[in-house]
């Protein structure tokens, strides 16, 4: 497994950045601490990405968006405050007891109306969705297991429609897209994920390199044609 490590600089310009520009509201830093206090890895998405994902609903006129991983709820609360006040998120989270932590981060944040978590593997759930015809999504957004970003991908796209916004978190992981050998878990569904949005006709995508509190990573960016 990849250990993620921060330079001192990456981390002291992320704060600088958030403190002047980002902004995170006490719901957000709520979420952060509530998942801390309830002993879950520190693995959510830095504010600064956070506060992209929001734009990026916003951009994109987002009113009906898909989230696979949720943890605390904290990427959860970002997207649903870019969603208009009768936007919809669905969230997807194996364990029930992230996803009660994440429910009652969202509610008093104020987007709990905008926001319904749905427990179990996302591999279940995602077709469940499709027969429910709670689709077509107009953004997603993909952070959980890299062992399955694949699958995730290929239901991103079948749930979406053309124009659909797809960002998949975590696809440079310390540089393991180069070197697969330094994470046989992770690094083989990362970096079939990345073929499949380069070759598949259905995405057009790009990937910006990051750097930062979560180390040395990036996020991939796609639309579905």
């Amino acid at each position: 497994m990849i250990e993620h490590k921060a330079e001192s600089n990456w981390t002291a310009v992320e704060d600088f950045l958030t403190d002047v520009v980002v902004h995170p509201d006490p719901g957000l830093q709520r979420a952060v601490v509530s998942a801390a206090a309830a002993g879950m890895p520190s693995i959510e998405v830095a504010p600064n990405a956070g506060k992209l994902l929001k734009l990026l609903v916003q951009l994109s006129g987002s009113r009906n968006v898909l989230e696979i991983g949720t943890l605390a709820g904290f990427s959860t609360i970002w997207m649903a405050q870019g969603l208009p006040d009768d936007g919809r998120l669905v969230t997807c989270e194996y364990l029930q007891r992230h996803a009660d932590v994440a429910r009652a981060n969202v509610d008093a944040a104020g987007v709990g109306h905008k926001v319904e978590i749905r427990v179990g593997a996302a591999l279940e759930t995602l077709p469940l969705l499709e027969s429910e015809s709670r689709g077509p999504f107009d953004f997603v957004f993909i952070d959980a297991d890299k062992e399955n970003d694949p699958h995730y991908l290929d239901w991103a796209i079948r749930l979406g429609r053309p124009g659909t916004t797809i960002v998949m978190d975590n696809v440079v992981w310390e540089g393991a897209v180069l070197e697969p050998e330094l994470d046989n878990v992770n690094a083989p569904g990362i970096l079939d994920a990345l073929h499949i949005m380069g070759e598949n006709p259905r995405v057009d995508a790009t990937v910006i390199q990051t750097v930062g509190s979560k180390g040395w990573d990036g996020f991939a960016l796609a639309v579905v044609r």
